[in-house]
């Protein structure tokens, strides 16, 4: 057997047998197989796809490239939230410890920003101090303690994913359904848990623009967990604009605080709420959702999950002075106001551009070695269904690493864009998977 012989079938439409998909996994995990052949067999996998089969027995092999966590020993029901990535989703930072005050475990391993999307390690390392690198033994700790800590992915979990993710960004095929499936799956199933709720994003900020595409996603997630006796549910939401008023790694980690103080625009709040319910409903706190969504109400109410947060932080290394006064931050170098040119109805804020508008700034990477600046991104003042008059302040975007060029201005504007007919707000919530 040789890659080489394996890649040649997948490419001429055949289906891959369990021992072909370990010899490439394990191959490539042991350094024996170069990444221009694995480059090649993530194409092939783009344009030929993987049955359901193929799709489970890779995402098995992708779990198995490392070690699992074995949380027996917690009595707590454990669930975990992922997200398909977008523009301004901070969801995680609020969350996390919303249900962890509910009595369900939230073990979050979790990703940076790479493009136009953001991602919650770099939010959570804007916090001065905030260490998401700790050891395994340490995360078990906090988990015990606090029912969750926030921490990047390990080289001891899923090393296959590692290496194969940052391969499938340079080769385009990141919205490769099977890969994806592998991808996200193999680290949930790698966390042991009881519960995985999925927030697949569909829109111009998502992977897939089309909701019948992310539905595709939503499906093939939902039917290859059930292969591995995970209970998960997906839910479906928008993404044709971002998500709350703010993108940027501070700037989010600011409006996650917020809320958590009782302040949050209602899309980011809807996300929130419906999230963490179908998370404490199917854990079994709840007999239904609608209690598990009056729960996670009151418990955002009562301050307890602020209360939870600021502790994961100072466990965690961080300055909880942020967290009690976040207006004490520093303040970005430079901004830029972006006015409306015209009256009417705000009938577009294209998340795509602006996130990539955010990443020009600082806030985001091109590549994976580049580093972010905390104090770049966009504050939005208008979204979707609002009406301005010429004038009015759309957004402003923040630098502090340089001065904010020219083109990126004009950029931000053409992002908007303005109706003179009256434009409904956007849904937030399009339909759910289980």
């Amino acid at each position: 057997m040789t890659a080489q012989e394996i890649i040649t079938r997948k490419r001429n439409g055949k289906k891959l047998s369990e021992r072909e998909i370990d010899f490439l996994i394990g191959g490539y995990t042991a350094g024996k197989i170069p990444d221009y052949q694995i480059a090649a067999f993530l194409m092939t996998v783009y344009f030929r796809s993987m049955d359901a089969e193929e799709t489970a027995t890779f995402t098995r092999l992708m779990r198995d490239s490392g070690e699992t966590l074995q949380l027996d020993k917690f009595a707590l029901p454990k669930a975990d939230k992922h997200s398909t990535g977008g523009v301004g989703d901070k969801v995680s930072l609020i969350l996390a410890p919303l249900v962890a005050v509910c009595d369900v475990m939230n073990p979050m391993i979790s990703g940076r920003s790479l493009a136009h999307t953001g991602g919650t390690l770099d939010k959570l390392e804007s916090i001065p101090g905030f260490n998401t690198q700790i050891p395994m033994q340490r995360f078990l700790q906090l988990l015990e303690k606090y029912n969750f800590a926030l921490i990047g992915q390990t080289p001891e979990i899923c090393p296959a994913d590692k290496k194969m993710y940052a391969l499938r960004d340079a080769t385009a095929t990141v919205s490769s359904i099977p890969l994806i499936c592998g991808s996200i799956l193999s680290k949930k199933l790698a966390e042991d848990l009881d519960v995985l709720i999925l927030d697949v994003k569909a829109g111009n900020g998502a992977i897939f623009e089309k909701k019948e595409d992310a539905r595709k996603l939503a499906e093939a997630l939902v039917r290859t967990a059930a292969n591995f006796k995970l209970k998960t549910v997906a839910i479906l939401t928008q993404m044709d604009q971002p998500l709350g008023k703010t993108i940027g790694n501070w700037f989010e980690t600011e409006e996650a605080i917020h809320m958590l103080q009782g302040e949050a625009p209602e899309d980011l709040e809807t996300v929130t709420i419906e999230l963490s319910a179908y998370m404490v409903w199917l854990a079994g706190r709840t007999n239904s959702l609608a209690k598990a969504r009056e729960l996670v109400s009151d418990k955002l109410a009562s301050g307890e999950a602020l209360a939870r947060f600021r502790e994961i932080v100072v466990a965690q290394g961080g300055e909880a002075q942020y967290i009690d006064h976040p207006e004490r931050y520093a303040t970005p170098a430079y901004k830029a106001e972006i006015f409306a040119v015209k009256n009417g109805y705000i009938a577009e804020a294209h998340a795509r551009k602006l996130g990539q508008i955010s990443m020009l700034l600082g806030a985001g990477r091109q590549k994976k070695e580049d580093g972010v600046d905390t104090l770049a991104g966009i504050k939005l003042d208008k979204k979707v269904g609002e009406f301005v008059e010429k004038g009015d302040r759309l957004c402003t975007l923040y630098a502090n690493m340089h001065a904010i060029p020219e083109n990126l201005r004009n950029e931000a504007g053409r992002a908007f864009k303005i109706s003179e007919e009256k434009v409904a707000a956007l849904p937030v919530i399009l339909d759910v998977i289980e």
